[in-house]
């Protein structure tokens, strides 16, 4: 698959993956609306994935992977995203993941080929377990209630992680816990999924994205290697955000919504092309107000597109976004895309909020991106107190 080598970064052949996305899309968009009426979990679209070799997109070539950068991955994840939210939304969890292990000097060499090697030849899943009920998110401060005691033979975790989205395929946790030292440290430990003590409990009942898998997942007393812990700093020195993470992140998360507006774009447009009301004798696309929605509409998804693309090809360029800059990304492009489907209910009525066409499920896909880190809120405020100096 390797064509070229430009500014340091592997080139691939483009769309050969993105074909193979595509393809996906059609059979995960088909399935997506009884997985989100049952709140099923889509194994199936996961072995898809790996069988077309899109798990391991972001690992890198030198371990078997794609080595795709955050441009491509993200258009993948909009593909797909646009087709089932809730699967792009898992799969950019493990796409960050394997982004950050590639670059970071925190993680261990011999973790992190391992855990590319798995996503190579399999269904290997990864994400981060780091919201708690009483610390909620930790991008808003507070210590980790998930303790991990250090033993002659190894660690054992204790803790309660909510909205572990993907719980139900995911083959490793990265848990977000703090020690029991007399000064604690706060960090991360890898735990294989399954382990004695962990238990998966099904409490995932949500507005929308309700084929995520976010489950909570307790851990009583569950024993890990003491080689399993990727990086552990006293809790001042988590201040400084890993500028991979909150980059990718922040693209990703914009690029799975951006998808979820295009899909209710597309069926805005459909409809309105088929609809004659009795009343007017034309279909209702001929109608000025249309129009105009459908423009501005149109107008909200070129900004989307540009944001998304110029941040991923200046990640890969090794361009380094401040915090405030992702977050503004992930702030506009989140909220043009509610703008979108909000457009496209105003314009259907009814029909729209009918559980019998996408467009209800669009609407309450895309409101949560509103909810994923970073909040609007704390974005304002960052800007805010950045501008005045505080």
């Amino acid at each position: 698959m390797v064509t070229s080598i430009a500014k340091g970064r592997t080139a691939h052949s483009e769309p050969d993956y993105i074909a193979r996305a595509a393809t996906l899309a059609t059979s995960f968009a088909a399935r997506a609306a009884e997985h989100d009426r049952l709140g099923s979990f889509p194994f199936e679209n996961f072995r898809e994935l790996s069988e077309a070799g899109l798990l391991s997109l972001t690992v890198p070539a030198v371990h078997g992977g794609a080595g795709a950068g955050a441009r491509y991955a993200a258009r993948v994840l909009g593909i797909l995203g646009k087709a089932d939210p809730s699967t792009a939304l898992v799969l950019s969890m493990h796409y960050i993941n394997h982004l950050v292990m590639a670059r970071s000097p925190n993680w261990p060499a011999r973790l992190s080929r391992k855990l590319a090697r798995e996503s190579v030849e399999g269904i290997a899943l990864i994400n981060a377990l780091r919201v708690e009920p009483e610390l909620g998110s930790p991008a808003r401060g507070g210590l980790p209630a998930t303790i991990a005691r250090r033993t002659e033979t190894g660690w054992r975790l204790s803790g309660h992680k909510i909205y572990s989205t993907g719980s139900p395929i995911l083959k490793w946790y990265l848990v977000w816990a703090r020690t029991d030292e007399a000064e604690p440290r706060v960090g991360q430990f890898l735990v294989p999924a399954g382990l004695p003590g962990t238990r998966i409990v099904q409490t995932w009942d949500h507005h929308g994205l309700r084929a995520s898998g976010s489950h909570d997942v307790i851990f009583d007393d569950v024993v890990v290697p003491l080689d399993a812990e990727v990086d552990l700093r006293k809790p001042a020195d988590w201040r400084t955000l890993d500028v991979t993470q909150q980059t990718v992140h922040t693209v990703f998360i914009a690029a799975i919504y951006d998808g979820v507006a295009r899909a209710a774009r597309d069926w805005l447009i459909n409809f309105l092309k088929q609809r004659v009301p009795a009343s007017l004798g034309a279909p209702l696309a001929t109608l000025a107000r249309a129009q105009e929605i459908v423009g501005a509409i149109e107008a909200r998804l070129a900004v989307n597109a540009r944001l998304i693309d110029t941040a991923a090809r200046d990640f890969d360029d090794g361009v380094d976004l401040s915090a405030g800059e992702s977050n503004v990304i992930k702030l506009t492009v989140t909220n043009n895309a509610v703008a979108v489907v909000e457009d496209a209910l105003s314009l259907t009525g009814n029909h729209g909020l009918s559980r019998a066409n996408p467009l209800e499920r669009h609407y309450r896909d895309v409101l949560c991106g509103r909810v994923h880190t970073p909040q609007d809120d704390s974005t304002r405020i960052g800007l805010g107190r950045l501008a005045l100096g505080l």
